[in-house]
């Protein structure tokens, strides 16, 4: 089991950015890692999906072309660079193992309003 600590959320005007990061409490080095938002009345859904080593990240088309995922794993963290934020980008953003998920963590606010 590892727990999961999300950061980096806040309030941001459209077409703004945001870095998110989350650490896990043990290793994730052989992890399949994914970012995840849910937004209020909605499903939870998968925006990023990180492979345990280097090659290619996967993105749901909603976030394509503005976010970009990423890992270093020496410190059990993933990031996420979330750019030209949008409205629709409001939601509470997770981390957590893609094929079997862990208990989640409290995730991080972000909201993006003018």
């Amino acid at each position: 089991q590892v727990q999961f600590v999300e950061s980096g959320g806040g309030l941001v005007q459209p077409g703004g950015s945001l870095r998110l990061s989350c650490t896990g409490s043990a290793s994730i080095n052989w992890l399949r890692m994914g970012w995840y938002r849910q937004a209020p009345g909605k499903q939870r859904e998968l925006v990023a999906d990180i492979p345990p080593v280097s090659g290619r990240v996967d993105y749901a088309n909603s976030v394509k072309g503005r976010f970009a995922a990423s890992r270093d794993n020496a410190k059990n963290t993933v990031y996420l660079q979330m750019n030209s934020l949008k409205p629709e980008d409001t939601a509470v953003y997770y981390c957590n193992r893609i094929g079997g998920n862990f208990s989640w963590g409290q995730g991080t606010q972000v909201t993006v309003a003018s």
